[in-house]
């Protein structure tokens, strides 16, 4: 198996994370990401996550208000350069979250790390899109 593969496979590993997290499980994303203190996201939802601490929460909370959906990773550019790897391409699908169905069309960067024997994410960056936008402002909170 080549790195590329390799990298690959733990991008599918990702998306099929991701896909667990909107049916509302963030068990298999906790376990897909390195949990040092320079990870980062920039979701959508706005704001920067630094650290593992940091970045492990927007995941959990969107998985306790998801509850289903598809997300696919569309014409994926795949780049490794020694150790680190790059990703960039378009999220698509849709998912329901606080009650709200709602379409995805966005362009991400993963960005992808050798440790300890296996490749981790290291960073997630989506943009956000209209449809992310009008989602936002129809958002409620959760009861309670």
């Amino acid at each position: 198996m080549t790195t590329e593969d390799e990298v690959r496979r733990v991008s599918d590993q990702f998306y099929t994370a991701l896909n667990r997290m909107v049916a509302g499980d963030s068990r298999p994303m906790m376990e897909i990401w390195s949990h040092s203190s320079d990870v980062t996201t920039m979701h959508p939802l706005g704001g920067r996550e630094i650290g593992w601490e940091q970045v492990r929460v927007p995941w959990e909370q969107v998985a306790s208000m998801s509850s289903g959906g598809h997300i696919t990773l569309r014409d994926p550019l795949l780049r490794v350069v020694g150790g680190l790897a790059y990703e960039v391409g378009t999220e698509a699908g849709q998912a329901t979250i606080g009650g709200q169905s709602f379409t995805i069309e966005q362009r991400v960067t993963n960005i992808y790390r050798r440790e300890a024997g296996g490749w981790k994410i290291v960073h997630h960056h989506t943009d956000l899109s209209p449809a992310m936008q009008d989602f936002i402002a129809n958002l409620q909170p959760p009861p309670g």
